[in-house]
């Protein structure tokens, strides 16, 4: 059991309160994460426990009260993100965070700033800005959807685009579409909440809506691109493993002028008939080496949700390879 002791540039009791969380609380997650003791007086901690561990549980402290410089309180989701670099963070390498981000990028929409939550995703963006079609592949929780929708947001809101339009396959995943009550639109809308949801929260709801009705924003089934050429526009085809490779082909070819098309998917989470390829999959190899499309693979190290999320995906996949 080793004691480390250090103390903060600040003595700013409103920015200390941040980083320490209501009842320090957000202590408590450092400490329940790292196994180890959190005591503080003012700006002066002291950590004990293991010695790699409380060398980690400084630089979470360290980089909470960086981030508190730009932020009036610290979400469950900021603690879990600075936790799980820790964690992750290679045992023979300096413990120093910041370089994880190559240049404090953000995305401005007009309700948050965006901030890439670790160098996956800031690559990501970056491929997104650089390719008129840009593949995003890998498990649920990197943020492959939410970062789109930003850059989308963003771009929109710079007039660089006069429209978004984001669209999922309609798959059934154990349920039957058929049996939902309702019309058309009250069965398909719950397969685009996710995407109704991301926009809602950089838009705000009626501003949201006002797009909507305006016909600058459209949120829609896959079927509903046929026979579309998109000028202006960003499109983003979310869930893109249970397209299949027709569907793809389509979706790929309504691109206009300047327009981009992002394509996100996990290919371990296909719910499509067993006979039929998946058109994500498909497209990887097809489109692997075509100049002006990228393809960015996120892994379970990317996620960025609770805890038990990265851990889950890490089990499958471990039982997963087992089978093979």
């Amino acid at each position: 059991m080793s004691e480390l002791k250090f103390k903060l540039e600040s003595d700013d009791s409103k920015k200390l309160s941040i980083i320490c969380g209501p009842v320090n609380s957000n202590l408590s997650k450092i400490e329940d994460s790292l196994s180890i003791k959190i005591k503080n007086r003012g700006s002066l901690f002291s950590l004990s426990g293991d010695d790699l561990n409380i060398s980690k549980g400084r630089h979470v402290i360290e980089e909470l009260f960086s981030f508190a410089d730009q932020s009036k309180e610290i979400s469950p989701k900021e603690i879990h993100f600075f936790i799980s670099k820790a964690l992750n963070h290679p045992k023979d390498k300096d413990l120093s965070f910041k370089s994880e981000s190559k240049s404090g990028f953000s995305l401005s929409t007009p309700k948050l700033e965006v901030i890439p939550r670790n160098r996956s995703q800031e690559e990501f963006i970056a491929s997104i800005a650089s390719h008129d079609i840009s593949f995003g592949i890998g498990p649920a929780g990197t943020g492959k959807t939410y970062l789109a929708v930003a850059m989308a947001v963003n771009l929109f809101i710079q007039r660089k685009i006069n429209k978004i339009i984001l669209t999922r396959p309609l798959v059934e995943a154990g349920e039957r579409l058929g049996f939902l009550p309702g019309d058309l639109a009250q069965k398909v809308d719950p397969y685009l909440q996710p995407l109704y949801d991301a926009l809602n929260e950089m838009l705000g709801f009626e501003t949201v809506n006002k797009f909507i009705e305006r016909g600058n924003i459209e949120l829609a089934p896959l079927a509903y691109m046929r026979g579309r050429t998109l000028n202006d526009a960003f499109l983003i085809l979310d869930e893109a493993q249970n397209c299949t490779s027709m569907q793809m082909k389509m979706f790929l070819t309504r691109l206009g002028f300047n327009s981009k098309a992002v394509v996100t998917g996990d290919v371990t989470q296909i719910d499509l008939p067993s006979k039929k390829m998946s058109g994500l999959a498909d497209a990887a190899k097809i489109l692997k080496d075509q100049k002006g499309i990228s393809f960015f693979n996120f892994d379970s190290k990317d996620v960025v949700r609770h805890n038990l999320v990265q851990s889950i995906i890490e089990a499958y996949e471990t039982n997963s390879n087992h089978e093979d």
